[in-house]
């Protein structure tokens, strides 16, 4: 992916934290760009009652090679920036892994 290393990612104490610009109700499932310093993800699902942020969960999931569990939202349930947490994760493996987007 074209400005991997622009999308904000940072070590914690328990993986990496990952900034996520929501794309919802778009017309397919996936990496779409980088925003800002946040990675731009589109979803097919529609911005109600957690639909959308259950669908990036899968979508970051299946991108970093981490389960569902492993992927949490830590900010902006309500917002299209959001923050999330990636359990177990090593912030250079998930740039890593951006660059093969």
């Amino acid at each position: 992916m074209k400005d991997a290393e622009n999308v904000s990612i940072r070590r914690d104490s328990a993986g990496a934290v990952i900034a996520v610009k929501v794309v919802a109700g778009s017309s397919r499932d996936g990496a779409a760009g980088v925003v800002g310093d946040r990675l731009k993800v589109a979803t097919t699902a529609a911005p109600e009652k957690g639909k959308a942020n259950a669908a990036v969960v899968g979508i970051l999931a299946a991108m970093f090679g981490l389960t569902r569990r492993q992927v949490r939202l830590i900010s902006g349930t309500t917002t299209p920036t959001k923050t999330f947490h990636l359990e177990g994760a090593n912030p250079e493996t998930v740039r890593e892994a951006l660059r093969r987007v």
